[in-house]
């Protein structure tokens, strides 16, 4: 048995505990059943924005290359293997941009030339990790002459006459980013379909994206792409909802493989699993989240957040999870709408330093030790704490246990081979490989 542990009170980070000397009273069984499993996982990964990409060309190499292995490298780092990128611009692009001149409806100037230092950095990446980085794209806006309101910002919807415009974009951004050696594994219909925001953004009701998708889906087909199609790319607190409004379109329905979501919603993980249970065949992915308002350096419960939203929605059959930006600079940006938000990974620009906020140890602490194709297994027990089990591929067992009690807890793990007990730390999360 191997007990990595992160905690607040002892500053630990991904430290392999030796074997205690002693424990609280405070217990708590948890029962794992190896035989009752759930979903398999995809994998663990963060948005390769242009704010990413362009923070990493602001600092050495050698500084560059340790950001990355962080995230990628998979002894070293936190083992990410998929990613996300965004069809054009978007809040944390350096500003509003397309792959096309305005009014080329023929799409005959598409370029994602752009996009060069984002490729760039996915190709790094995957050497770092030794395999393609797969991606999932997402588009935050339509060019602003397809839209109802003639912008790319404050929301507005596409017009129906340009729905197999907008559809040959998608296939035209897939085949580019395929002809740069760049896996896109699956796309989004929308980014946060019914948030009307400053920047780039575009509402689609239920019936608005069942319509596209069945464009979309089509078009993809007459080209022979099979990328999944996932539907909603919004917060949880409508995402069943939204799954039953377009699932109960037949047509609409063929087209789609599953249901993405973010966590800006308070933390509504029976949504998630409503929607599981009424949908068991309709995969979910969760895409974005990150804490707003700025860096937030060193503040423990940002990492708490992370673990907690994590490992819920993972017990609720969540097959992904891919953070939001990668690398943000001092501030939280750069954002050309000043929508600053926290990263796992700051890049100091001026010191050219890489600074792990908690929230990279409490990400790693999933992601470095389930790997992609493991499978949840059953888990069970009091309710007090946090937890979830996995079975590998290799056949070796992963549970993770979050503590954000403000007392030691002693866990007493059973159901496997041998009966186990760590100690759980007050503010504490532990991976135990078995």
């Amino acid at each position: 048995m191997i007990h990595i542990r992160t905690s607040l009170k002892d500053q630990e980070r991904f430290t392999e505990i030796q074997k205690e000397k002693s424990f609280p009273k405070k217990s708590m069984n948890l029962t794992i059943d190896p035989n009752k499993t759930m979903q398999k996982i995809i994998g663990f990964g963060g948005a390769f924005t242009e704010a990413s990409a362009y923070n990493l060309l602001r600092i050495n190499k050698e500084q560059r290359m340790k950001a990355i292995r962080s995230y990628f490298d998979p002894v070293d780092g936190l083992g990410y293997t998929i990613g996300r990128v965004s069809i054009h611009g978007c809040d944390f692009s350096l500003n509003s941009f397309l792959y096309i001149d305005d009014y080329d409806d023929e799409l005959e100037s598409f370029s994602i030339k752009r996009d060069e230092p984002i490729i760039d950095l996915i190709k790094d990446a995957s050497l770092v990790r030794g395999q393609n980085i797969k991606i999932l794209a997402s588009p935050w806006t339509p060019p602003f002459w397809m839209k109802d309101n003639n912008l790319p910002i404050r929301g507005g919807k596409l017009l129906p006459t340009y729905d197999q415009v907008w559809a040959n974009y998608f296939v035209k951004f897939i085949k580019a980013y395929e002809e740069k050696g760049i896996d896109i594994f699956s796309v989004t219909v929308q980014n946060e379909p019914m948030a009307v925001q400053r920047w780039d953004s575009c509402i689609y009701e239920a019936n608005d994206e069942a319509r596209f998708i069945k464009v979309l889906g089509k078009t993809f087909e007459e080209h022979n792409l099979k990328q999944h199609i996932y539907i909603w790319d919004h917060n949880r607190d409508e995402m069943f909802e939204r799954t039953k409004a377009i699932l109960s379109d037949k047509e609409a329905s063929k087209y789609v493989y599953g249901t993405a979501f973010h966590w800006y919603d308070n933390e509504q993980f029976d949504e998630v699993r409503k929607t599981h249970e009424a949908f068991p065949n309709n995969h979910l992915i969760f895409t974005e989240g990150c804490q707003e308002n700025g860096p937030h350096y060193g503040e423990y419960a940002v990492g708490e957040r992370y673990g907690r939203n994590i490992l819920n929605d993972l017990r609720n059959y969540n097959e992904g999870y891919i953070d939001w930006n990668l690398f943000l600079d001092d501030v939280g940006g750069p954002n050309h709408v000043n929508n600053l938000c926290s990263a796992p990974i700051h890049i100091k620009v001026f010191h050219e330093e890489v600074y792990h906020n908690i929230s990279y140890y409490y990400i790693g602490h999933f992601s470095k030790y389930i790997k992609p194709n493991a499978i949840q297994i059953s888990s069970s027990g009091d309710q007090d704490l946090y937890y979830i089990a996995f079975k590998n591929p290799d056949g070796s067992y992963v549970i993770v246990v979050q503590n954000e009690k403000e007392e030691d807890y002693k866990i007493d793990i059973e159901g496997l081979d041998e009966k186990i007990s760590i100690l759980s730390k007050a503010h504490s999360i532990s991976t135990i490989i078995i």
